[in-house]
């Protein structure tokens, strides 16, 4: 405990700067999954449109919203670089 303290000047930053490293990493892999499920979303709603499961109004509604919400995550990962 008392080695913990007096070492902590030193593993304090380095734990500091693991964490932040974690935090990027995990806000990082929730963006590709994110972009990932839009395009599985739409290639699913590709499919029940091809099987005649829903309508093509709701097909064209649907893909758009999808659509512009791929390119606005597209978008946003331009943005970051």
């Amino acid at each position: 405990m008392v080695l913990r303290l007096l070492l902590l000047p030193v593993t304090g930053p380095v734990m500091g700067l693991s964490w932040i490293g974690e935090k990027i990493l995990e806000q990082a892999n929730t963006e590709i999954d994110d972009r990932e499920n839009l395009q599985k979303q739409l290639l699913s709603l590709q499919l029940a449109f091809d099987m005649g499961e829903i309508a093509e109004e709701d097909f064209i509604t649907r893909e758009e919203e999808l659509l512009l919400a791929i390119e606005e995550a597209e978008e946003d990962d331009r943005q970051e670089l």
